[in-house]
């Protein structure tokens, strides 16, 4: 038995879109409405099919929706719950894929007042954005982490669960504030640090932009990728996320000046042992099943 019958996506980007084909593939009974706040995006997804129909406004999406997915901006959460509320069935979820969990729960249980929520967020993604950059296998063997809030059903997080199974992700329970803070050094952190590096190689006056592109060699080369992430995305989760950010931020800057040292005082030892327990990190993400072993991030070399 299928976990919900009638699905809604608000946002119909990168996630919101591959939600969709990959619901269209696993579930193909479900009915999908789709809904984006952009009017470019709505007619891309109509030409694409994305959805069963493509509604013009957020409240028309959820008139008759099992479940809702928000697949907007964490900044631009409250604003779709005032849009929703009026036209929100009752007995509907409402979840989201935002990558801060305690700033979404607070915004929805405000804007929301008695709808059962239940968020969520797929650790999966790329650089690319929109309707178009969507794919079918995107969650495939990846992690979504069901954030439950204290006084939810327990049944809507199961439901929600079993969505994200169908979509082929593996799920994982985790409150709120702990997801926060695992995120802040696994994804927000890493992303603050690309977007540092691309835009201190670009402000170097004795290196020109040209040299920098020509010359990238491949830790760079994968930093600009980071950095070609959503900017209104990853602005949301760093101001949404800012005290586990910043407190991330403070040990990575005490770790920074200890290699620092390292390196100044001619301390091979210590650097070759730091390097050895990172290289250990990086296999043991390839064992889990979280990336595959080829080369240079399986780049084709002619």
């Amino acid at each position: 038995m299928l976990p919900f019958a009638r699905v809604t996506i608000i946002g119909l980007g990168l996630i919101g879109s591959s939600i969709a084909r990959a619901a269209r593939a696993q579930m193909p009974t479900v009915r999908l409405t789709g809904h984006d706040a952009d009017p470019q995006v709505r007619a891309v997804a109509d030409q694409l099919r994305l959805c069963d129909d493509i509604a013009d406004t957020a409240g028309a999406a959820v008139i008759d929706a099992d479940l809702v997915i928000l697949c907007v901006p964490i900044g631009a959460m409250a604003t779709v719950a005032d849009a929703i509320r009026d036209d929100l069935p009752a007995d509907a979820i409402v979840s989201d894929v935002g990558s801060c969990k305690e700033d979404v729960a607070r915004a929805l249980t405000a804007g929301l007042p008695g709808a059962v929520i239940v968020p969520a967020h797929p650790v999966a993604g790329t650089e690319r954005s929109g309707p178009e950059a969507g794919f079918a296998t995107l969650f495939q063997g990846r992690w979504c982490i069901v954030t439950p809030i204290e006084g939810m059903p327990e049944a809507a997080t199961e439901r929600v669960g079993e969505f994200w199974r169908r979509l082929g992700a593996n799920i994982e329970l985790m409150a709120p504030d702990h997801h926060d803070r695992v995120l802040a050094v696994t994804s927000h952190l890493p992303h603050l640090i690309a977007y540092t590096i691309v835009g201190t190689a670009s402000d170097l006056e004795e290196v020109t932009q040209s040299e920098v592109i020509k010359y990238s060699a491949g830790g760079f080369r994968d930093f600009t990728r980071i950095a070609a992430s959503d900017p209104t995305m990853w602005r949301d989760v760093f101001l949404s996320n800012r005290e586990a950010v910043l407190d991330m931020l403070q040990r990575f800057s005490e770790d920074l000046s200890q290699l620092q040292r390292a390196i100044r005082w001619g301390k091979g030892d210590e650097l070759f042992d730091l390097f050895t327990r990172t290289r250990a990190v990086r296999r043991s993400i390839i064992e889990q099943g979280q990336d595959d072993a080829a080369p240079d991030f399986g780049r084709l070399h002619e």
